[in-house]
């Protein structure tokens, strides 16, 4: 279920992406209290998280472009080992990156043997002694 915003939180989060993400300067414009972006950031830690994912999201194409621009350059890329290491975090962060998979092959022999249940055996004998 999503949280209901006030006005002030919907505009703290707008802001919060116009000025980069710098919480401090958003909660100003959205006209919280100097040093009082703490608790608003305690307060919307989940819209914000949820916002930081969008962006990574909105990020993913133009970070799949880049890994095959430099891929695919004749010439050389100024800074390429770090356009691709970043490109290469954000497509890991939006689960589009390297996946890991475990293939488990397990072969049974045999199969499952079932017993009839037992039935109770009374035995009605006497010790003899010598």
């Amino acid at each position: 279920m999503k949280k209901e915003l006030t006005t002030k939180q919907q505009t703290f989060l707008d802001h919060l992406v116009e000025t980069g993400g710098d919480p401090k300067e958003a909660a100003r414009l959205a006209g919280y209290a100097d040093n009082g972006h703490w608790q608003v950031v305690q307060a919307l830690k989940n819209e914000i998280i949820d916002l930081a994912s969008n962006i990574l999201a909105q990020s993913a194409p133009k970070a799949a472009m880049k890994l095959v621009e430099v891929m695919e350059s004749n010439s050389p890329v100024p800074q390429a080992n770090i356009k691709m290491q970043a490109a290469q975090t954000i497509l890991d962060r939006t689960g589009l990156g390297k996946q890991e998979r475990l293939d488990v092959k397990h072969k049974v022999e045999g199969g499952l043997f079932i017993l009839p249940a037992k039935n109770e055996i009374i035995i009605d004998a006497k010790a003899e002694s010598e």
